[in-house]
């Protein structure tokens, strides 16, 4: 039984990580595209290669979504427990997908894990969830709405006598760097994240006891996550694109340069999993702002951030849904 649940178990890790590539896409692409610094197939096609080759810049993430968010659950009923916690988040992923509401695959998986735990018995360590998980949640946009803003203002006050036309030329070129690192720090924090389930569902099954990540696991996560990528998320990337606030190169530049280098800080620094669409969001807010308070669509942020805050409970009661059907079924 613990083999059948390893292979449903890890299949579903990888559906998960398809389905975080071609949702968060538009995290990595939407401003580039939006300023037509890159075309759509283009930009797609950097941002899958990107996102694997950040998946092999650094466990820190990986090693906290195995073993700080929850305990690692035994047995049968543990594999049951990570199988209804990411069937909760892809249900999330599907569900913003499809509304094209830029929402955090993220904290869907951390609020499937926290759901699938409660209602299967598994200690959930809530000094983990609240240090790892919640302040950064608070804190990541609002570093990212801030530096934003400043960027953006910095870059108006150093090119404030360029002529208009040929700044945003040279802009729209560097849009290409800022957009690759963009995906880089994508690939970097969300891969890790299936691979901290995978390493769970491995331990769980008796199939691994080591601390580092198999390699394997990285190349199959890091390929399953560009693939979902190269599919891209179109309906979230109107969203992030143009919804918000029209952008222009400059703004582009500013808003994917901060969010980054938070990627890299927070992967690097603290080794704590943020949400690459939180940061792009709150940074493209913080850029348009510069223009004038009014120039961002305040209605349609104020929807997102709603999306925010309602992820984890949600993804949390599905995971715990499904977990009720699968042990009532199994056990």
């Amino acid at each position: 039984m613990n083999m059948l649940g390893l292979i449903l178990v890890v299949g579903v890790a990888f559906g998960f990580a398809y389905t975080n590539g071609f949702h968060d896409s538009a995290n990595a692409i939407a401003t580039s595209v939006s300023t037509r610094a890159l075309t759509p197939k283009v930009a797609l096609m950097m941002a899958a290669v990107m996102n694997l080759a950040g998946a092999f810049l650094g466990v820190g993430v990986a090693q906290t979504v195995s073993k700080g968010i929850i305990e690692t659950p035994h047995g049968t009923k543990g594999m049951v427990i990570l199988w209804a916690a990411l069937i909760g988040a892809v249900t999330w992923n599907l569900v913003t997908w499809y509304f094209g509401l830029p929402s955090s695959s993220t904290h869907a998986l951390f609020g499937g894990m926290v759901g699938a735990a409660l209602v299967g018995g598994t200690d959930v360590i809530w000094s983990g969830v609240w240090e790892k998980v919640v302040i950064p949640m608070i804190t990541s946009p609002i570093v990212g709405l801030v530096l934003g803003f400043a960027v953006m203002l910095a870059i108006m006050w150093v090119f404030r006598r360029a002529n208009p036309h040929r700044a945003k030329r040279n802009f729209r070129m560097a849009q290409t760097v800022s957009a690759a690192a963009m995906a880089l720090g994508h690939g970097l924090q969300d891969s890790q994240k299936t691979m901290g389930i995978v390493v769970m569902a491995l331990t769980i099954s008796g199939h691994y006891s080591g601390t580092d990540i198999p390699f394997w696991v990285k190349v199959s996560t890091a390929l399953v996550l560009s693939l979902g990528t190269w599919a891209g998320g179109w309906r979230i990337m109107r969203t992030l694109g143009r919804k918000i606030i029209e952008l222009d190169p400059p703004q582009g530049f500013a808003a994917e340069s901060v969010a980054a280098s938070i990627l890299y800080v927070t992967a690097y620094a603290y080794k704590v999993p943020v949400s690459t669409t939180h940061i792009i969001t709150s940074a493209i807010m913080g850029v348009g702002a510069t223009k004038r308070v009014r120039a961002v669509r305040w209605g349609v942020a104020k929807n997102i951030v709603i999306g925010w805050f309602l992820t984890m409970p949600a993804a949390g009661l599905v995971a715990a849904v499904v977990f009720w059907i699968s042990w009532a079924i199994i056990g």
